[in-house]
Parts: C-alpha cells; structure tokens; sequence
C-alpha cells in the first residue's frame, strides 16, 4: 500500500509524467554543474592527480551506490515530494526532519546560485567582456558590472518561469542538454585518450608526489558527497514517476555511474595536454591563476589541442548544458521540498498550492525570490556558500542512511539494513574528518565557509522558533535530539572557523616577521625598531585572537539562549496542552445530565481497579450497585423531560447518601459508587437508611432507587467485575422486593 506525504497529497497532487530518461536526466543533470569543469582543475587534480581522482570518484561512487539503494527502499516505501524530509518524518519525527530540510535546502539553493552566477563567467570565457558593463563596486574582491548582474538575474527569471509555467517541457529539455554533456565530453575524452595513446604515452605523475598515494584517494572520496548531491533529486518526484518505483534503484545507479565517470572524463582530459611552456601538467596547474581565457580552463586547452575549435565548441555547448541542466534541476527539486513542507506548515501554505498544471508555482516564486539578490553578493561569497554543500551532504545522506536503517531493522530487510548502516558509518567518518581534517591532512572548506555554516545553523533556531509559533497541530518540538544535533553543529563550526582565522593570522604574522628579518617589511616598522615591531605583532595576534574568540562565544551563547527560547515554547504548549486535556478529561468524565461521574470515567476507574487488583494493592472497597425504579412508567406518562428529571432526583438521593465516594452514571437508570473509607467502614448503616428514605418515598410518590452492595474479597475477586456482579444480583433482588411494595401501597 503507498503512502502518501501528507493528508493533503490524497486530495490533491502532483501528476505522473516523468519516464527512465527523464528521471535519469533529472539526477545527473542535477549533479553536474559549472564546478565539474572548474573544481576537477583547482581541487581534484592538485590534490590527488588524476589517477588519485579517478580512484577517489570510484571509491565516492561505491559509498553513493549504497546511498542510492537507501533511497531507492524509502522512496518505494514513501513516495512522497519532501523525499528525505518526508522520510525522516515518518520514522524519527518532524524535528529531525526539519534539520534535514534545513540543510538539503541550502545544498540545493547553493548549487542553483553557482551555476546562475556562473553564467557571466561563461560568456567572458567564449564572448569577452560583452555584458562586463556598467561597474558599480567590488566585494571579496570580485568585481559586480550591471551588466552581468542583469544577466544572473535573466537567468534566474528565465528558469523560474520555465519551471513554473512549462515544467515538463525543461524537463524534456534537460532530457536532451544531458545527452549533449554526455555525449559531448566522452567524445572529447575518447578522443585525447586514443589520440595521446595512454598506454604507450602514460600521464605522469600519476599522484601528487609529495603526498601519500592512499590518502590523495580517500581525500578525493572524502568530498564524494559534494559531487554528488543532486543526484537524489528524483526522491523529490517519486509521485511524479510515470514508471514502477521499483525501478528507481536502476535509475539512480545509472545516475551515479554515468556522474562518475563525466568527472573522471574532465579530470583526464584535463592534463592529456598542456601549453608547451609548461614541463608538467603540475605546474601548468599551479599557474592556472596567472593565465587568462580558454588556455586558463585545462580542459578546453586539451580538447582544442586534439579536435581544434571544433573540440571547444563541442566542450562549450556541453559546460552550457551542464549548467542549464543544474539550474533547472535544483529549481525543480528545491520546488517539490517546498511545497512539501508547506503542507506540513514549515512554510506558509501558499507555497503548497499547485496550478491548473499541477506545478508548484507558488514554490517556485519563493525560490526566486530568494535567489534575486544573491548575484549582489559576488562570485566569491557563492563560493562560499557552494562550500557547505559538503557538510550539507552528509548530514543529509547521514539521515537518509539512519532512516533506511531503522526502518529495515523494524522491517527484517537485511539488505537495505547493511547498506543503512554502510551509509551512516560512513558519513559520519566524513564529517569527523571534515570537522577534524588535520587528522588527514586534508582541508576541503574554507575558513569563511565554517562560519557560513554557523550562521545558517543559527538561523535555523531563528526559523524553528517561527514554525513553533504556527504550529497549531503541535508536531514540532516533541524530541530534543535534532535541537542538540543543530547546536552540536553550531559549537563545533564556530569553533573550526576560530581555529582556522586565529592560525591564518599567526600564520600571516609569522611570515610578516621573516619578512622584516629579510629587508622586505613595511618601512615603518623599521622605524619601530625591532622589539616595538615583535611587541606589536604579538599584541596584534592576542588581540585577534581575542576578537575571534569573543565573536564565537557570543554566537555560541545567542544560539543556546533561542535553544532554551524554542524549549520554553515547548514547555508552555505541553503545559496548555495538558490543561486542555485536563479541561476536555473533566468534561468527558462528567455525565451532563446528573453531573456525577460518566461512564467513560467508570471504564477508567475500572482499569485502575483490575490492575491494582492484579498488583495487590487494592486495599478495602465496596460497590454498590444502584437501578431507578420506575423510570419506563415516568416517561410513558409523563414524557421524557419528567423522565430525566425523575433520573436526577434520583442522583441526588445517591449523593446523599454517599457523600464521601464516587458515584457513576453508567447507563440510563443505573448508578454505581464505589464505597472507601468513611463510606465503607458505614456502609451497612447507610444502605439501611436508604432504605428507610426509598421505602418512604413508594408511599409520597418520591424517587424510587434500589441500591445493595458487595464487598471485595481478596482471597477470591480477581477482577473488579467480580465483586460488581455480586452487588448487581443482589440489587435486582432489592428491585423485586421494591416493586412488591409498591403494588401493595397502590392496593
């Protein structure tokens, strides 16, 4: 049986349309961008070479292989659009799901504004400086034209309203630029491998020869999940599959086959040729920074060496593809997750209505909206932010991993329970390393990356805090881990980036000193002299130090203070909850008509019983049971109104009588209470009074009830039902004796 995301997904949702090729499309094109071209330059090769990076992506597509198989088992189990929010959802909760919404959300938003503001970049790279026009300011270092920025934002529009209006037509396109860059750049590779012939004419270095052979593999695999992730975009579209579920493991695995091997493509390709100034393909590398236009991009120089220009167009249409395919891949995802949890009301429900196609369109708006006023951060900022995919990644693949696990634990699958585990051992050996990586050697974040994470971390109370507020079904806020888990990562990213800022200025520092000691220093310090210039370094360094320190402290107590904010919402609503329930218990175990107790409160009270019977705790009791007399007669004559009037006189007398017990309505005419105590220890004394009270009313025409009583005995009563049916027996004989008395008074 499937299940459905949410209630409202029954009523209404999203449409079946996407076929194996377009799913398939849909993952690789979502994990290939701009940063398959660029980043196989500036970070696999000069930190692995290519034959380090090639068994590094093989290793990271083993590990993605196992998180596929995760996938493929909950996306048949919950086909849902929050793909890992929803699974997290239903087996851990809706807090740690929120973490993996959170986090899968900056990934996928990330990526989209690399490769929107990576547009510009392109059309420098291939049309010069057409739309580099128009300056108006430089941050971190990177210079912001009108120009371009008019052409992130056209594009980001552009994308927008193609997903919004005409999905399954970009999803057709997509289909078709992802055969373009697969297509394009194997043709490309095949051709610098038979044209170099590799066997007879080898790449070296083959390494990095400074370096160990097998930690160059394992670092490259420890970045596997930022290559990665978009490939489970399809998780997110499972609703809209137009094929069985069942083969989505397929899909998924061809999608991680076919991205592993375009990276080892590009990387390859990358140093099969360099300039011939350069002696290695090494310090071709090194000197990327110096070196301008398509000569500065390794592979567009190697397939412009082996095919001329026909080689670079054909790498040109497929690096365009690459990136339109990811723009509208991440738009299309990050839709779908927003919609999602808009029906969950983590956003505001607009964004969980759908057109008359049945898109997101409302979703859609929101991404844009978003993604606007990033390109007025720079190039350099969205670097940045592209940075915390990796830890994204593997919070997220953690969590799918964690989640495949439980389930197929409860479910008996051993497969899908040894590749949960696979995954989840795994990720969190990467995110050690990432937040631990002078125990490798290998640094893949930023220093301003730490802190981006930090501050998204934080946000993410500030939004939690927001959800809480609009959380009228209480869904959130009932499990603590996922709170601890975001301040875990908020303390241990605050504090990376504090190590890292306070040894990037020691370092600075150091190397200000040698410079001094070389004849190269500032002409002022100097003038300083030498101790003043070291006591002012040294001063400089405390006091850095001091500033990092203070900013993290202060970030670290700002987010335990809207911990313990979220927490005291939580408190508050459990306690109003609780009142509520209180309010709604006393009203569903009070009768409305006698204001005695009502049979829902007896059923408890015998509940209570039974087990304190079965614990032997129970200490002396009595029940007394209790029947109207005369009530069918009062409502044939005198009609119903008079007949609860009858019933309620009736109450009265019981109260009375038994001042100190509970006294239960449990049916019509009949009446239970339940002798303790005072009550108890005179309970044969006040049976005889009511007596004398009911056999005086047969006489003056007043409320008739008939009442008799058992006792518990411990040795024989094993239910509280047992002593009742005792007392039952005898009420009816007391019912008869009542009723013979009542005939001879109307003699």
């Amino acid at each position: 049986m499937e299940e459905y995301g949410s209630i409202k997904e029954k009523e209404e949702g999203l449409e079946p349309y996407l076929s194996p090729l377009g799913a398939w499309s849909l993952a690789v094109g979502t994990a290939i961008g701009w940063g398959s071209f660029v980043f196989s330059s500036n970070m696999y090769l000069s930190e692995a070479g290519p034959m380090g990076s090639a068994l590094g992506m093989l290793a990271g597509m083993v590990i993605m292989l196992f998180i596929s198989r995760n996938y493929h088992y909950l996306m048949n189990r919950y086909p849902a659009a929050g793909g890992v929010y929803t699974y997290v959802k239903k087996i851990f909760g809706y807090d740690r799901a929120f973490l993996s919404f959170w986090f899968l959300g900056l990934a996928y938003l990330s990526m989209l504004w690399a490769n929107a503001t990576s547009v510009p970049l392109f059309f420098r790279s291939f049309f010069g400086d057409v739309f580099r026009v128009g300056y108006l300011y430089t941050i971190f270092n990177y210079e912001i034209y009108l120009g371009e920025l008019l052409l992130t934002m056209g594009v980001i529009l552009l994308t927008g309203l193609l997903c919004m209006k005409r999905e399954r037509h970009a999803v057709r396109l997509m289909a078709l630029l992802v055969l373009v860059f697969v297509v394009g750049i194997s043709v490309c590779f095949i051709t610098a491998v038979m044209k170099r012939d590799l066997g007879a004419n080898p790449i070296e270095p083959a390494f990095i020869q400074d370096k160990d052979a097998l930690s160059q593999v394992i670092g490259i695999a420890l970045i596997s999940p930022w290559a990665f992730i978009g490939f489970e975009n399809i998780s997110h579209s499972a609703r809209e599959f137009a094929f069985d579920r069942k083969k989505s493991f397929l899909v998924l695995g061809a999608a991680v086959v076919t991205t592993t091997l375009l990276y080892i493509f590009v990387t390859t390709l990358s140093v099969t040729a360099f300039p011939p100034e350069y002696g290695s393909w090494v310090e071709y590398l090194k000197d990327l920074n110096n070196i301008e236009g398509l000569k500065g991009m390794p592979a567009f120089y190697a397939a412009g060496y082996y095919l001329g220009d026909a080689g670079i167009y054909l790498l040109a249409a497929s690096l365009l593809a690459l990136v339109v395919t990811s723009l509208i891949g991440n738009t299309v995802a990050l839709s779908r997750l927003f919609y999602h949890v808009a029906k969950d009301e983590v956003l505001p429900d607009r964004y969980a209505e759908l057109n008359r196609r049945r898109n997101p369109e409302r979703a859609v708006e929101l991404i844009m909206i978003m993604s606007l006023p990033i390109p007025l951060l720079g190039r350099t900022a969205v670097g940045w932010i592209v940075d915390v995919t990796v830890i994204s990644a593997i919070i997220v693949y953690g969590l799918v991993s964690a989640a495949a696990y439980t389930l197929a634990r409860e479910e008996g699958r051993h497969l899908e329970r040894f590749t949960g585990a696979m995954g989840m051992a795994v990720m969190i050996l990467f995110a050690i390393l990432q937040l631990f990586p002078e125990l490798y050697n290998f640094d893949t974040l930023e220093t301003e990356t730490y802190f981006l994470i930090t501050i998204w971390s934080v946000c993410g109370f500030l939004f939690l805090r927001n959800v809480l507020h609009r959380d009228y079904a209480r869904n959130f806020g009932r499990s603590v881990v996922a709170w601890i888990a975001l301040m875990a990562i908020i303390t241990f990213m605050s504090l990376s980036w504090m190590r890292h800022m306070n040894q990037n200025y020691v370092d600075e520092s150091v190397n200000n000193i040698r410079s001094f000691y070389k004849g190269n220093g500032p002409s002022e310090s100097y003038v300083m002299g030498e101790d003043a210039y070291l006591n002012k370094v040294k001063k400089g360094v405390i006091e850095n130090s001091m500033h990092n320190n203070s900013l993290v402290l202060l970030l670290i107590l700002f987010a335990l203070g809207m911990f313990f904010s979220n927490y005291t919402i939580v408190q508050r609503r459990s306690e109003e909850t609780e009142a509520e329930l209180g309010y709604t218990k006393a009203l569903a175990f009070k009768d409305a008509m006698t204001g005695v107790k009502s049979k829902l409160a007896y059923a408890e009270m015998t509940h209570r019983m039974d087990q304190m019977i079965l614990d032997k705790t129970a200490g002396q009791f009595a029940v007394v049971a209790c029947d109207v007399n005369g009530l069918k007669h009062i409502n044939d004559t005198y009609g119903h109104k008079a007949g609860d009037e009858y019933i309620r006189s009736a109450s009265r007398l019981i109260c009375e009588f038994f001042k100190h017990s509970p006294v239960f309505r449990t049916g019509g005419d009949e009446f239970v209470a339940v002798l303790e105590g005072h009550d108890y220890a005179n309970r044969q004394a006040i049976i005889e009074e009511m007596d004398k009270r009911v056999e005086s009313n047969i006489a003056s025409g007043g409320v008739v009830v008939s009442a008799r009583f058992a006792d518990f005995d411990t040795e024989n009563d094993k239910y509280y039902h047992d002593v009742f049916e005792r007392a039952d027996a005898l009420m009816y004989v007391r019912k008869k004796q009542l009723k013979g008395l009542g005939a001879k008074t109307r003699e």
